[in-house]
């Protein structure tokens, strides 16, 4: 990653620029859903930054639902083709449209912060929009519960197996 000219250096931390990376790569097709992530020493050597820098870029993933991480194997990227809708459809999560002018430094030393709604229209998004991308994270992380949850049972029943 080339550092940005020194008249236009951006603040944010390293991590977010890493997580901004993998999403375009992610959304551009050029790692597909079901695919492995490159792992964590593959993203320190391609980004230059520290373990727990590009452990956090893969965190703002799986926070965003683009990834999901199985312990011991690895991230994962998740289907994040809802309805049948291309991949370049796909919504941030609101908490993240949210939260996006913080990253971006937008609010200022003596501004007033924008409200909710502000801060979704400045972003171009619909409440509607909003509120889809909530329904479909929550439908992920319902699935990824079910999921661990028989994970769980499996588990115990194989350490206790039935005589």
């Amino acid at each position: 990653m080339s550092p940005a000219p020194e008249s236009k250096q951006d603040r944010r931390p390293p991590y977010q620029h890493a997580a901004d990376e993998l999403r375009r790569d992610i959304l551009k097709g050029r790692i597909k859903p079901g695919e492995q992530m490159p792992s964590i020493r593959e993203l320190q050597e391609r980004f230059g930054v520290a373990n727990m820098t590009a452990r956090s870029a893969l965190n703002v993933l799986r926070d965003e639902g683009l990834i999901y991480t199985i312990h011991g194997r690895g991230s994962f990227v998740a289907d994040h083709n809802v309805g049948g809708e291309p991949s370049g459809n796909y919504t941030a999560p609101a908490w993240y449209l949210a939260n996006k002018h913080e990253s971006s430094g937008q609010a200022r030393q003596g501004e007033r912060e924008p409200d909710d709604a502000e801060t979704v229209e400045a972003a171009g998004t619909t409440l509607a929009e909003v509120l889809t991308a909530l329904r479909d994270e929550i439908r992920v992380l319902s699935a990824d519960h079910r999921e661990l949850r028989r994970e769980v049972e499996e588990l115990k029943a194989a350490q206790h197996p039935k005589s």
